[in-house]
């Protein structure tokens, strides 16, 4: 027997937040062009958000969850690109909770990546 469409959205929701709880630091607001590709593709997005731990990327067409992605892209004020690989952890219908897109975890982020991205974050949210 189908579960009523209000429980399943409420159990959606749960698991959203949850997934929010279990991030080890904040996510900041961000929009800058992103370069990925995937093994047979490469596209160019919009991310939404960021933390050292990953970001979002705004899209109508993500790949699968656990998808691995080869990003590109340049935090404002820096001149070189930040270069690293990453997972397709979760993804996001277009809604309530904003548009459609992915989340993606960063595998592969070098020490200086992570830290331009650690004082990003930390500027943004002193705003």
């Amino acid at each position: 027997m189908a579960e009523p469409a209000e429980r399943v959205g409420r159990s959606a929701n749960r698991e959203y937040e949850a997934e929010v709880e279990r991030r080890r630091s904040p996510r900041a607001p961000l929009v800058v062009r992103i370069a990925y590709s995937t093994i047979d593709a490469l596209f160019s997005e919009f991310t939404r958000n960021v933390n050292e731990g990953g970001l979002f990327i705004e899209t109508d067409n993500p790949p699968p969850a656990d998808t691995r992605v080869t990003l590109q892209f340049k935090l404002p004020g820096t001149d070189a690109p930040i270069q690293a690989r990453g997972r397709v952890a979760w993804l996001q219908q277009s809604g309530e909770d904003g548009p459609a897109g992915m989340g993606v975890e960063f595998e592969n982020l070098g020490q200086d990546a992570h830290a331009l991205i650690d004082e990003l974050v930390r500027g943004l949210k002193g705003r």
